[in-house]
């Protein structure tokens, strides 16, 4: 019997492993995906990431747990578990002799879920969502990767989804490519649609997701919200620029034997303690005529954490 949390969940991934033989690609994985919401599901190649789409879509079998998509599973309603969803795994692939709009047409006449003056509207509305409008007549053959990765999202969305799951969708992209993507997201997140997103890059997932969970050798290693995971940083300290960087570590290292006073990696000093000990040690800068031109708190990069939760030495399934 599914119930009222079940089907509040857009995704509801509970216990969910898969093997391959005698190596586990997914190990007990726990996801909600709440209705509405942005999710990323991080971690480094091999992690189990795409496995655990796959599984999710119907692709393969889970040996264990339960998948539920709007409160429906495989075993109880078989391919209507994806009414309502769309996506893709790994890279959409179209006709590269036909334009992106022909591959859109034939891609919604074979869907069946529109006529066809329906059809030709919806796709002039998906276009502008991904930002290909005015590149809709090129063939495909001539786009670069993040356009077609782009035309991906926008055959995904013809069906009207009211879940999105995208497989590392900016994957091999440019900076500029990863930034239109970015902007793609935003535009379907402010529409109220629900993503779900995999991807390796925690600067691709940082503006963009409302809870994550970072995968590694298959098990969670992380889920909770982006402040979740700043706060299990450690105290990177504050850094602090001077116009006597010298008297400045002097007055640390022999006035607050509790405050570390170092180098900072690109100029001036970072000074770690605690709090009431770092006020009394710039007090005392202060007093002794050092002049104070910045004192601000850093932060340890997001990129850093997920690269303390996870790994790559362990032979892994993508």
């Amino acid at each position: 019997m599914t119930t009222h949390t079940q089907v509040d969940a857009a995704v509801d991934i509970a216990g969910v492993t898969k093997r391959y033989g005698s190596l586990v690609a997914v190990d007990d994985v726990s996801v909600r995906v709440a209705p509405g919401e942005v999710y990323g599901v991080l971690g480094p190649n091999g992690a189990g990431k795409t496995t655990l789409l796959r599984m999710l879509f119907g692709l393969i079998r889970p040996d264990s747990g339960t998948i539920r998509v709007f409160g429906r599973t495989w075993h109880e309603a078989g391919v209507h578990t994806l009414d309502g969803v769309a996506g893709f795994i790994e890279s959409p692939k179209f006709y590269p002799y036909l334009t992106g709009r022909q591959n859109l047409e034939g891609l919604g006449l074979l869907d069946g879920s529109t006529d066809g003056r329906d059809l030709s509207a919806r796709i002039e509305e998906v276009l502008d969502v991904v930002d290909l409008t005015g590149r809709d007549r090129d063939k495909v053959g001539g786009y670069s990767y993040g356009m077609r990765q782009r035309l991906g999202v926008a055959a995904s969305l013809l069906r009207s989804p009211r879940l999105l799951v995208l497989d590392e969708p900016a994957n091999g992209l440019d900076p500029a490519g990863i930034r239109d993507m970015r902007a793609v997201v935003k535009r379907l997140a402010a529409s109220g649609l629900t993503v779900l997103l995999s991807s390796h890059h925690m600067d691709e997932v940082e503006e963009i997701c409302d809870n994550v969970t970072i995968m590694n050798r298959g098990s969670v290693a992380f889920h909770g919200t982006i402040d979740d995971l700043r706060a299990m940083a450690p105290d990177p300290g504050h850094l602090l620029r001077t116009g006597d960087d010298h008297e400045a570590l002097a007055i640390g290292r022999v006035g607050h034997p509790r405050v570390l006073v170092e180098p900072g990696p690109d100029g001036g000093l970072v000074a770690t303690g605690p709090e009431h000990e770092l006020s009394a040690y710039v007090a005392d800068l202060v007093r002794a005529g050092v002049p104070l031109r910045a004192f601000t708190p850093t932060r340890t990069p997001l990129e850093a954490l997920f690269f303390m939760l996870t790994d790559d030495e362990r032979e892994a399934v993508r």
